[in-house]
């Protein structure tokens, strides 16, 4: 066993070496055919970025003005005409190459757009459905965190709304996870239960890869989804496995194939959300007062909190204390969406106008409370120096409560 960690360890140290090497443009200078939209473009002030793959390279371009206007609908795995000037990164390059992107593309012609692959064809399809019956239904601020919550797409999200999500500790709801994951394959049961094992098991995964696709390959649906794929393994095999040894191979299987992925802000808070609700969210459950109707999804918010802790104060400076009260007010609500608004939304997309909007009234109504509980908590969330200090009172009051209880856990009926 020493053996094999030794041999990850090398293995890892190698692949990460290669994946640094290959951060910077093999080629640089005037390019003129087609591209690959990697990502779908994203808003960036009154500008749109988008990133190309360009002979099997990624490259970032800044547009404005009518080349914004030409990709502002674009999506990732269509293919644009392009001319123009690729350059190396004069800064940022360590973030950039995060997302793979080695170089700067500086177009002077924008040129046609054309689908790409079936399956990016299929994926495109329901976003744009998606997206479209939200804009028709909602207001364009709930509909861009519909298309957040349901696919993790935020590419239109306003920055006042990324910041209140930021703020009151609810970012994590914008990001696609394991929850989603968990839900798609909730909603597929009935159907999967009916085949023998180990076709439920290709249809399992087949399914998982199929939304892992739908939702752009984001870090937290990538840890969520090779997660589904193993525990789905496991069973099929008849075999047990803890949710903590399956997050383990879930992150060595991931950063093997991309090593990058350990610089991942998101796949920090993917893993360490997972690995605070498996850990610390069971051992808190049984030492809180109250029913286990409220034990449990407040055990749950403190584990992933607690998880999370030390990426979220040494990257964004801050743990917001609200998010206790707003995880508990918005993720059920936000799970009944997610639950709901996939199929509802593709439902809805070939009724009329009076019909979308009833069927999607539901999931108007979740989208528009959590987006309020969001605002809220982002209104009222102390100064950071007094939610430690907020922090530290509750620890405290807890610690407190129960040694006065003999320090004894509750078994949980």
């Amino acid at each position: 066993m020493v053996g094999l960690y030794v041999v990850l360890a090398v293995l890892g140290g190698w692949l990460g070496a290669q994946a640094w090497q290959s951060a910077h443009p093999r080629q640089v200078g005037e390019y003129r055919g087609w591209a690959e939209l990697i990502d779908d473009p994203a808003p960036l002030g009154q500008g749109l970025r988008a990133t190309f793959e360009i002979e099997g390279e990624g490259f970032d371009a800044w547009l404005y003005g009518g080349q914004r206007r030409k990709l502002v609908d674009a999506q990732a795995g269509e293919y644009v005409w392009l001319e123009g000037q690729r350059a190396a990164l004069t800064s940022g390059a360590h973030r950039a190459a995060i997302r793979h992107v080695v170089g700067r593309f500086t177009p002077s012609v924008i040129g046609d757009v054309i689908d790409g692959s079936a399956l990016n064809r299929a994926s495109n399809r329901i976003r744009r459905s998606l997206r479209s019956v939200a804009e028709s239904t909602m207001t364009s601020d709930d509909a861009a965190l519909f298309a957040g919550l349901v696919i993790g797409d935020d590419a239109r999200q306003r920055v006042e709304t990324i910041e209140a999500f930021r703020g009151a500790g609810l970012s994590h709801l914008t990001a696609v996870s394991g929850q989603n994951v968990a839900f798609v394959l909730a909603a597929a049961l009935p159907l999967l239960r009916r085949l023998r094992p180990w076709w439920r098991w290709a249809a399992t995964v087949g399914l998982v890869a199929w939304f892992m696709a739908l939702t752009r390959f984001e870090p937290s649906v990538l840890r969520a989804g090779v997660m589904a794929i193993l525990a789905a393994t496991a069973f099929v095999r008849g075999a047990q496995a803890s949710p903590v040894r399956l997050l383990s191979l879930a992150v060595i299987v991931l950063v093997t194939i991309d090593p990058l992925l350990v610089w991942s802000v998101g796949f920090w808070l993917s893993v360490g959300a997972t690995a605070g609700v498996c850990v610390v969210g069971p051992w808190v459950r049984v030492r809180l007062p109250g029913p286990d109707w409220f034990r449990l999804p407040l055990a749950v918010t403190l584990g992933a909190q607690l998880g999370v802790a030390l990426p979220s104060v040494l990257v964004f400076h801050r743990l917001p204390f609200v998010s206790l009260p707003a995880n508990l007010l918005a993720v059920p609500v936000a799970g009944f969406v997610m639950l709901y608004g996939l199929p509802a939304g593709l439902a809805a997309a070939g009724l009329p106008a009076v019909l979308q909007e009833l069927v999607m009234l539901p999931a108007a109504w979740g989208t528009h409370w959590v987006a309020l509980v969001a605002q809220v908590g982002y209104v009222i969330e102390p100064a950071p120096l007094w939610s430690a200090a907020c922090w530290l009172i509750t620890l405290f009051a807890w610690l407190t409560w129960w040694r006065l209880r003999g320090g004894e856990a509750r078994v949980p009926i």
